[in-house]
């Protein structure tokens, strides 16, 4: 059965978590080339890594900035649904981790939502925290079955990094690669479908990673802007010698944006 979902509701959680990155973050970035292009009518798989408490909220950001017209799912524990059961109106749906029922819930409601065709499925696919910088990158086999078991679906892995530039606030980072359709995993054993999407999520985090190293706002789109400076007696200081030098102060120390 698919998930109740309430588009209001998403739409009102989608602002209160951006507000939310804005004041915790100098910027929420989206590496280039930017959003993915997908099919209209096929359903999406998108899955990602998981470094962070933060992903839910950046997944939700990325949802409805750019993919509002296609309704959004994603598993949460169960246990943490039953705390928070407003999480359900919003698209998530319970699952025992780590057990052959929680397994068999994944795959049967994954496949009632993929069944339509602006579906998209937003997946945590290692199952756990786990370390931007750790590889292998390991993946939970459920995903494989239900690539198998979508073959008009489009899979995207989704590669997410929170690192410090020159602000003293975080810059939160994604990057996705490229599209690519269910179908060409046909024929393949879901262990062999597995390696292949952990390679795929692989190299869309080592080349964010890249990006990251490299510190250049220009290799990315700013999607939301939040607060720069370090603020108080310091910033004080620092416009007033930007007025006695007849500069225009400006609050952020990198000079490139």
């Amino acid at each position: 059965m698919v998930p109740s979902r309430s588009p209001s509701l998403v739409r009102f959680f989608g602002g209160v978590m951006a507000r939310a990155m804005r004041r915790s973050f100098h910027a929420v970035r989206l590496a280039r080339p930017g959003w993915p292009d997908l099919p209209p009518d096929r359903p999406v798989i998108c899955y990602l890594n998981h470094p962070s408490w933060w992903d839910p909220a950046f997944v939700i950001v990325l949802a409805t900035t750019q993919f509002a017209d296609r309704p959004g799912f994603g598993p949460i524990d169960l246990e943490m649904l039953q705390k928070y059961r407003f999480l359900g109106r919003i698209g998530l749906f319970g699952i025992e981790p780590g057990s052959q029922r929680g397994a068999a819930a994944f795959l049967r409601t994954g496949l009632a939502i993929l069944r339509d065709p602006r579906a998209m499925l937003w997946i945590t696919a290692e199952g756990a925290f786990s370390d931007s910088r750790v590889r292998p990158v390991r993946l939970r086999p459920g995903l494989a079955h239900l690539v198998r078991r979508v073959p008009d679906a489009v899979t995207v892995p989704l590669a997410l990094e929170y690192t410090f530039w020159d602000e003293r606030t975080p810059e939160a980072l994604a990057l996705f690669g490229p599209p690519r359709p269910a179908s060409c995993f046909a024929g393949m054993h879901a262990l062999e479908i597995t390696a292949r999407l952990a390679e795929r999520l692989e190299e869309t985090m080592d080349a964010l990673k890249g990006e990251a190293v490299r510190r250049d706002p220009a290799g990315f789109h700013r999607l939301l802007e939040g607060s720069v400076g370090v603020g108080g007696v310091y910033d004080l200081w620092r416009r007033g010698r930007a007025w006695l030098a007849g500069r225009r102060f400006h609050p952020g120390h990198g000079a490139r944006e």
